[in-house]
């Protein structure tokens, strides 16, 4: 089982490889250098998790419907695929902007899409494909490894990619984000051989099941009151700490006048904390519930955006970095304490679940994105202090944590699996009233 979940891990090493560039570099040079508007810029990071929707619907007929006896691995490559073009083609696109804008603008709005499209694809995929490999008693190992491997993976990208960018310029950015591209197929290609088993014709095909809609899907999950408050909780917390990516290394540039390659490098400290932080978590997991780790999180991020807030105002770059700290030990606590509560709520029907997941996941992107990029403009706008407009976001997304907080006292794992024990019963009938 180790070396499948280390193949797993650099599966979602490659995906997290492309998120990289564009989310750590290519957003700080459209609002610093390009001196493009942050509502704009959060509009086309945001434009790939439109499709996010379509997490259930994969995550639904790959359960039932095999390719060639393979039900994750197509949808795997195709994502895989899909994120290496999108990483490679975006620097050539947005700096069609400043010249050819609306042209620019159009080739941006598909290359990120495809990216998008290819994010959902692949982790809808691979995390169901981990949770059905590692069973019930191993998930959580799974989840620690996947995530370390991952972190690890950012860690190295950030640092490499900030040294190629240490003299900035254009073409040195697309050559580094081609670099970025290649290598992140090349890892996600050997993490998939002889990953999965393949099943023989026909083995798990349920015929009519691809009559029902993504709606009904939506409905059928969000019907269940516990699976409803995990869903908009996960919204709002992975908003918050997720959201601040459009507008932290910007920030970083505008505040303290940092270049481009150390803004970049900013990512790789950030996955540090993380990746210590989630090795913790792992081994305090075993002795106090995932529900206190989780709480404990969100304290320590909240801190975080009130270090890094804090610092625009009074102008030091020591609590900057300090609050970044903080914010990546938060984040690394939460995201395995939350994504192991996750897999324990999940008893049946894999896909579906990890599906709702993984859109309240996308959701939460857009949410996070667009309430930093919308709020960062009006508030500047209206402060006339380009700093001030960060730290409002970063004082909102403070905010957001501490009302996911709440929300996290009152889920309760047992509650969910009574409350999902009938959910194939109510799923037919649910389908044949929409296709009736």
């Amino acid at each position: 089982m180790l070396r499948k979940r280390i193949q797993l891990g650099l599966i979602h090493v490659a995906v997290a490889m492309t998120l990289v560039p564009i989310n750590s570099t290519l957003n700080r040079v459209m609002i610093k250098e390009m001196a493009i508007s942050a509502t704009l810029v959060a509009l086309l990071a945001s434009m790939p998790y439109i499709f996010s929707p379509a997490q259930m619907m994969i995550g639904t007929y790959s359960d039932r419907h095999p390719w060639l006896g393979w039900r994750r691995s197509p949808f795997i490559l195709i994502g895989l695929l899909l994120c290496v073009a999108g990483v490679m083609l975006a620097p050539q696109v947005v700096f069609m902007l400043p010249n050819h804008w609306w042209l620019g603008l159009a080739l941006s709005a598909l290359t990120f899409g495809a990216w998008g499209m290819g994010y959902n694809l692949a982790s809808v995929s691979y995390l169901s494909l981990a949770s059905e490999l590692s069973g019930t008693e191993g998930r959580s190992r799974t989840v620690a490894v996947m995530w370390f491997m991952m972190i690890l993976g950012i860690i190295f990208t950030a640092t490499g990619l900030s040294r190629m960018l240490r003299v900035y310029s254009p073409q040195t950015l697309q050559r580094g984000f081609e670099v970025v591209g290649l290598a992140a197929l090349a890892i996600g290609l050997i993490g998939m051989v002889g990953l999965e088993p393949r099943q023989k014709k026909g083995a798990t095909e349920v015929k009519g099941e691809e009559r029902a809609s993504w709606v009904t899907l939506a409905r059928t999950v969000l019907s269940i009151p516990q699976a409803r408050l995990f869903f908009v909780y996960m919204i709002l917390l992975l908003g918050a700490i997720l959201g601040q990516d459009i507008l932290l290394e910007p920030y970083g540039g505008e505040a303290f006048g940092l270049r481009v390659y150390v803004t970049t490098r900013i990512t790789a400290i950030w996955g540090v904390c993380v990746m210590v932080s989630l090795a913790a978590a792992s081994f305090i997991e075993r002795r106090i519930s995932k529900h206190t780790v989780a709480q404990i999180s969100a304290w320590v991020a909240m801190a975080g955006f009130a270090g890094i807030a804090s610092s625009g105002m009074i102008r030091n770059s020591a609590v900057f970095y300090a609050g970044v700290l903080l914010l990546g030990v938060g984040t690394g606590m939460a995201t395995v304490s939350n994504l192991s509560l996750m897999l324990d709520m999940i008893t049946s029907r894999v896909g579906l679940f990890m599906g709702a997941w993984g859109m309240a996941s996308a959701l939460a992107r857009l949410v996070g994105a667009m309430v930093s990029g919308v709020i960062r403009d009006l508030a500047t706008a209206l402060m006339h202090d380009r700093v001030g407009g960060y730290v409002i976001v970063f004082a909102i997304q403070g905010g957001m944590l501490l009302v996911s907080w709440f929300m996290l006292r009152r889920i309760d794992v047992d509650l969910f699996r009574r409350q999902t024990r009938h959910l194939d019963l109510e799923q037919k009938a649910a389908i044949i009233n929409e296709t009736g």
